[in-house]
C-alpha cells in the first residue's frame, strides 16, 4: 500500500513498525454541536483507512478522541470555549451538552456504517493522563508558567535540537500566533498545556460559572483544566504507544493542532517520531464556496435525513472524491450519489443470494469464486492512496460486465468491505410480488422485446396502480413496491 504523508509531502510505501498490527488515531469531534457534513467527511476518512488496512490484512487498533472537556479554546489558545457556548445556548451545563453531542455523535457514526473504533476515548476519563504527560514535557525542561496556565517552550524545544510544525509552513504558524498573544510568552508560538481556573476580569453567567467549576480539576500547578492539545497525546499513547503509525484528521488541524501535537509528544518521550505517517483530509466546500454556520450551510447529517436523503448516500458521494482533494457538495450531487446508491443496491439484490442453492431438491452450498480481473484492480485502486473514485469506477464496470451474476456479487460483497456501503445486509427494497403483478411483468416485458412501447407503457400504470414501481435499467427491469 502507498499513501501520502503529510510529514514528507510525498506519497510513501505504507510500513508499520511492528506489522501486521496497525496503530491508527484519528481526532474526533468536540461535542458542544452536531458535526457537520465537513466533519463526517473527515471521519469517513479515517473509517476507510481502518476498512483499506484490515482488506489487505492488517491487524489494526483504532482509536478516536472525544473532546467533552469544558474550557478549551481556539488552536491559538484564544476565542470562546466551545462547550461554554453550547451550553449558555441551550440553558444546560457543559456535562450535559458534552453527553448529548457524544450520544448523538455515535448514532451518527452508525449511520453512516463507520466501523467502531477499539475506544472512543474521552478527554474527561484521561485527566489523570494528561496531568502526568504535562508533568513529564515540564521535567525535560520544555514547559514553563506564566499567570494563566503552563505552556510550551518552543524555544526551548528548538535548542535542543528540535524541529517545529514540520506539518505546517512558517505563515500557517505565524498567523495563528499572532491572535491574542499573551505578552508573558516567551514566544508567540508556545501554547498552553494547562490552563488555570478563571479568576476575575470577566464576566459569565450563572450557568458559565456552574459549567466552568464543574470543569476543573486539580494538579500539581494549581486547580484548571487541559491544554487544546494535550488530550491527543496523553490518549493515543496510552492506548497505542509512544509511536503511532497513522494520524489521520482534517486539512485544518495541519497549521497548529497537529504540529503542537508532535512537539509535545516527542519532547515527553525523547524517543521516535510520534507518527510515522500522518494522513488528511481536504475541505468539503459547498456550491464551490466556504462552509460555515454564519453563512447558513454548515448542514448537519440531521438536515441531510430531513431532505429525504439516506445517510449512507452522503458516504457514496465522499467516495466519488479523492480525500487529498476539495470535493464540492451540492443537493444535485447528493440526489446523483443516492440514486447510484440505489442502482447498486437494487443490482445486488437482484443477483440473488451467495448461500444455498437447491439442486434436484436438495440444498447444498455452493461457494462462488469471485471475479479475479475486477478484484486485483480494486486492490490495485485501494494500494493506491485510497483512491476510491477509482475503485468505484472498478465497481460499475463489474457491475456491466459479463461474469455470471453469482460471480460479480461475490466480488461485490468483497469490495463493500471497503466501500462501507452495507449491501450484504440491505433488504429494503426486496419485494414479493402478486402472480397477477407477475404476469403484468411478463406482459410488459413481451410488449417491450416487440417494441410495442405505448401499449407497454400502459401496463407500467397498471403496475403503479397495484402499488408497485417499475425501473428499467441495462440488466432488466427493476421492481419497488411504492
Amino acid at each position: 500500500m502507498r499513501i501520502y504523508n503529510s510529514l514528507t509531502r510525498e506519497i510513501e510505501e505504507f510500513k508499520p513498525a511492528n506489522p501486521p498490527r496497525v496503530a491508527l488515531y484519528t481526532c474526533g469531534p468536540t461535542v458542544y454541536d452536531y458535526p457537520t457534513i465537513g466533519n463526517w467527511r473527515t471521519y469517513t476518512l479515517s473509517d476507510l483507512l481502518f476498512r483499506t488496512l484490515t482488506y489487505l490484512d492488517y491487524q489494526v487498533d483504532y482509536v478516536m478522541n472525544l473532546t467533552d472537556v469544558g474550557h478549551l479554546t481556539s488552536d491559538a489558545d484564544s476565542g470562546e470555549d466551545k462547550l461554554e457556548k453550547g451550553a449558555r445556548r441551550e440553558g444546560k451545563t457543559a456535562w450535559e451538552v458534552a453527553k448529548f453531542y457524544s450520544d448523538d455523535f455515535i448514532v451518527g457514526f452508525g449511520k453512516l456504517n463507520l466501523s467502531q473504533p477499539k475506544l472512543f476515548s474521552k478527554a474527561t476519563d484521561h485527566i489523570k493522563e494528561q496531568i502526568e504527560l504535562v508533568g513529564k514535557i515540564e521535567q525535560a525542561g520544555f514547559a514553563h508558567r506564566i499567570d494563566d496556565g503552563m505552556y510550551f517552550d518552543v524555544t526551548a524545544y528548538e535548542r535542543a535540537g528540535n524541529t517545529y510544525g514540520e506539518l505546517s509552513n512558517l505563515e500557517e504558524i505565524k498567523a495563528g500566533a499572532r491572535v491574542e498573544v499573551n505578552p508573558q510568552k516567551k514566544d508567540p508560538r508556545d501554547f498552553a498545556l494547562w490552563k488555570f481556573s478563571y479568576k476575575g476580569g470577566r464576566s459569565f453567567d450563572s450557568t458559565q460559572d456552574a459549567s466552568r467549576r464543574d470543569m476543573e480539576w486539580d494538579s500539581p500547578w494549581g486547580v484548571g483544566f487541559p491544554g487544546w492539545h494535550i488530550e491527543c497525546s496523553a490518549m493515543s499513547m496510552k492506548y497505542l504507544g509512544d509511536q503511532l503509525d497513522i494520524h489521520a484528521g482534517g486539512e485544518d488541524l495541519k497549521s497548529i493542532h497537529h504540529p503542537n501535537e508532535i512537539a509535545q509528544s516527542e519532547a515527553a518521550t525523547g524517543k521516535k517520531p510520534f507518527s510515522r505517517y500522518w494522513v488528511h483530509g481536504a475541505f468539503l466546500t459547498i456550491d464551490e464556496g466556504r462552509m460555515g454556520k454564519s453563512l447558513g450551510n454548515a448542514f448537519s447529517l440531521h438536515d441531510i435525513e430531513k431532505r429525504g436523503f439516506d445517510p449512507l448516500a452522503l458516504r457514496y458521494f465522499f467516495l466519488t472524491g479523492h480525500y487529498r482533494k476539495p470535493l464540492n457538495f451540492t443537493w444535485e450531487a447528493l440526489t446523483g450519489a443516492q440514486n447510484a446508491l440505489k442502482r447498486l443496491q437494487n443490482q445486488a439484490l437482484e443477483w440473488g443470494e451467495n448461500g444455498p442453492v437447491g439442486i434436484h431438491g436438495t440444498s447444498v452450498r455452493i461457494r462462488t469464486s469471485g471475479c479475479a480481473e475486477y478484484e486485483a484492480r480494486f486492490r490495485e485502486a485501494v494500494e493506491n492512496d485510497l483512491d476510491l473514485p477509482g475503485a468505484l469506477a472498478i465497481v460499475w464496470g463489474l457491475v456491466k460486465s459479463d461474469y455470471p451474476d453469482r460471480a460479480k456479487k461475490a466480488s461485490l460483497l468483497k469490495f463493500d468491505k471497503v466501500l462501507g456501503l452495507g449491501l450484504a445486509e440491505y433488504r429494503g427494497k426486496k419485494v414479493e410480488i402478486t402472480d397477477e403483478a407477475r404476469g403484468l411483468l411478463a406482459q410488459r416485458e413481451k410488449l417491450r422485446a416487440e417494441k410495442r412501447f405505448a401499449e407497454a407503457d400502459q401496463v407500467r400504470k397498471q403496475l403503479e396502480e397495484k402499488g408497485y414501481r417499475v425501473r428499467d435499467e441495462a440488466s432488466g427491469a427493476v421492481v419497488e413496491k411504492v
